[in-house]
């Protein structure tokens, strides 16, 4: 290490010695051309060490093709930037002392190679502004600068420019995983399609799909094939003023011709259409012109393609590796720790389809716990846990989690409903099984979903139902918020669903759609655009729930408002009846948890109340509150007054056989 910082402050020295060098050349050049008097024999050339990589001039020279007056324009505005004498002598030049600075005129009398050519704005000079013309009257008259970029890149102090703080930022070339060998694939096409020269003819490679860490990897991999370092803009943070827009992206290929890297323009954490649809069409427009004009090379990364327009854009999607991928990072990852769990990494792989980021964070959560506790169906709860965070924020917008603490005794329904619902969560335990060790997703995805239609009335025990499989199969289940789900927008409800589904996918969570009718309904006859679009969003429903691996479940209280073609790609449909008194005796003695202080409490007069389960468990907590403000015990006059209270929210009356028996004297109620 030693050898390696005495080596580059060596370099960075000589560096240095060669540049002052080379001003001092141009300054002996100006003092020849006032006088005699003014200069003797010009100093000697200075020889850079062979074993040394080539100085910051010559190399930069090479990069943006300078010709030898160019060069010689750029060391005379060095000059001028390091020594105030040097002022002076372009001012003796002039013949007045306000005019301290270099100008073309001044470089085109000095150096007898000069090119007018270089002059323009199209010449390399000033096509990436490596000098700056400032305001001054005639172009070889005005004063020309040094950019603050360029100096200390010549100086070998390299430094991002200020101008692209915020939206640019180097990319690490350090692998933080092992690339898996379907990742290694794809990013050996990617360097085999050649894109990697300039040019605005050439193709655009994006990457698209949700976890943003495992592109950039996939990106670095091929551009460390052809020997680029890569660096990430922030399509978001993008300029879109015209002017602006157009330094920025001189600034940030010139960066990029600096510092030998390609350009990832990172799509990922575009905002939406509710930004406003001038502001959206203004940063769209800009991205759209950077990949049109960009002269370096350049891959995309995105959750969804962007459209092609003139410039051939290849698009790879990128999803989580194959199941015995996933294994061998899993015991990658898990080191020592993959033996003692006992064939639970293929329990991991069925339910969580994660990418090699989600998995390396999962395990690193591990490193503070010695011992992985396990549950009584022997799962490592500590690992479980730490996979389920992976999925939790990608649903945060779109859905909202509901505590899952309900089991099989909580819930009362007929024996065959009951049955049925155990069906459905064994076949989300076994799908890995069934799919991929006994083959039938080997011919395709269409038909593997495993989905279901919970349908009743309000208060029957479909959400409860949800919950009970979620705490079964210890995986978070969701609400879908329909109202953030669905945009006026076009084509945006389809990109909140896709979101939605693929975060469900990867992290193993539970999605309720709660009230379905509305998002799943009927689809109709097409009297305008909307209808059309409409149509459009049910249709990619019909085809997304075929080939969703996750567990859907979907509720309603209209089941023949459902659309017929989507009820057949319903993997179960259970129905949930209003409960008859038996079920409803049960459902009121389990509402009460065992501390609650109770007296008296008759189930089968309680069972008389003609209410769903729903609504049982609001009477029975409003007769908690009212009986623990009294200071009492919970008895039949609290659940009297709290069902007197729902039955006024659910506008029926309240009948005398309903409540007959129940306490001595009604009317004193």
């Amino acid at each position: 290490m030693a050898a390696t910082v005495s080596s580059h402050d060596r370099w960075r020295g000589e560096n240095h010695n060669y540049l002052m060098a080379q001003v001092a050349q141009v300054q002996s050049a100006i003092e020849r051309r006032l006088g005699p008097q003014k200069g003797g024999e010009a100093p000697p050339v200075q020889v850079f060490p062979a074993d040394l990589p080539p100085p910051a001039l010559d190399a930069l020279c090479d990069r943006f093709d300078l010709s030898p007056f160019e060069r010689s324009v750029l060391v005379l505005c060095v000059g001028s930037a390091l020594s105030y004498g040097f002022g002076r002598l372009c001012a003796s030049l002039h013949g007045d002392e306000q005019h301290p600075f270099p100008t073309f005129g001044v470089a085109l009398m000095l150096f007898n190679y000069g090119d007018w050519g270089a002059l323009t704005p199209a010449a390399p000079l000033r096509r990436w502004r490596l000098i700056e013309v400032l305001p001054g009257g005639e172009l070889t008259h005005s004063p020309l600068r040094i950019d603050e970029r360029i100096l200390h890149q010549l100086m070998g102090v390299p430094a991002i420019d200020e101008r692209l703080e915020g939206t640019v930022r180097s990319l690490s070339t350090e692998m933080p995983w092992p690339l898996p060998t379907s990742y290694q694939q794809i990013a050996d096409q990617i360097v085999r399609l050649g894109g990697w020269d300039c040019g605005q003819s050439t193709p655009v490679v994006q990457l698209c799909g949700l976890e943003g860490a495992t592109k950039r990897a996939i990106a670095v991999a091929a551009a460390a094939q052809v020997g680029l370092s890569l660096h990430v803009i922030a399509a978001d943070a993008l300029p879109t003023e015209l002017s602006q827009a157009n330094l920025w992206q001189c600034v940030c290929e010139r960066e990029s011709f600096l510092t030998n890297s390609g350009l990832l323009l990172d799509c990922d954490a575009l905002p939406s259409p509710a930004i406003g649809e001038s502001a959206y069409a203004s940063l769209n427009g800009m991205i759209a012109r950077l990949i049109e004009t960009c002269d370096r090379p350049l891959l995309i990364t995105s959750r969804d393609p962007r459209p092609q327009r003139q410039r051939p854009l290849i698009t790879f999607n990128i999803t989580p590796p194959a199941p015995p991928e996933q294994r061998q990072l899993w015991r990658t990852h898990l080191g020592d720790r993959a033996a003692a769990l006992n064939g639970h990494i293929d329990r991991l792989v069925t339910y969580f389809n994660l990418g090699p980021p989600a998995i390396q964070r999962a395990c690193l959560t591990l490193q503070g716990y010695p011992d992985d506790p396990v549950s009584a169906d022997g799962l490592p709860q500590k690992l479980w846990q730490a996979c389920l965070v992976q999925a939790r924020p990608r649903l945060g917008e779109l859905a909202q989690p509901i505590p899952t603490k309900a089991t099989w005794d909580d819930l009362v329904l007929p024996e065959k409903e009951i049955q049925v619902l155990k069906t459905l969560t064994a076949q989300v335990r076994q799908r890995s099984t069934v799919y991929e060790h006994w083959g039938f997703s080997k011919s395709g995805t269409r038909g593997l979903g495993i989905s279901a239609l919970f349908a009743g009335a309000s208060g029957t025990g479909k959400t409860l139902a949800a919950e009970v499989i979620a705490q079964a199969l210890h995986l978070d289940l969701y609400r879908i918020d329909l109202s953030a789900t669905v945009s006026k927008y076009i084509g945006e409800t389809e990109k909140n669903l896709r979101k939605i589904f693929d975060a469900a996918e990867t992290g193993g969570a539970i999605l309720l759609f709660d009230e379905a009718d509305a998002l799943f309904g009927k689809r109709s006859e097409v009297t305008d655009a909307r209808d059309r679009y409409a149509n459009m969003e049910v249709a990619y429903l019909l085809q997304r729930i075929e080939a969703y691996r996750g567990l859907a479940i979907l509720t309603s209280n209209l089941k023949d408002s459902l659309d017929q073609a989507f009820l057949r790609r319903i993997r179960f449909v259970v129905s949930f009846p209003f409960p008859d008194a038996s079920q409803r005796e049960k459902i009121w003695r389990l509402c009460f948890p065992p501390q609650t202080p109770t007296d008296g409490l008759n189930y089968k007069k309680l069972a008389k109340l003609n209410v769903a389960g729903g609504n049982i468990r609001n009477i029975a907590l409003n007769a908690a509150f009212l009986a623990a403000e009294a200071g009492m015990e919970v008895g039949m006059e609290q659940i009297l007054q709290a069902a007197q209270s729902e039955y006024i929210k659910l506008e029926r009356p309240l009948t005398d056989r309903e409540v007959k028996g129940w306490v001595p004297d009604l009317s004193a109620l």
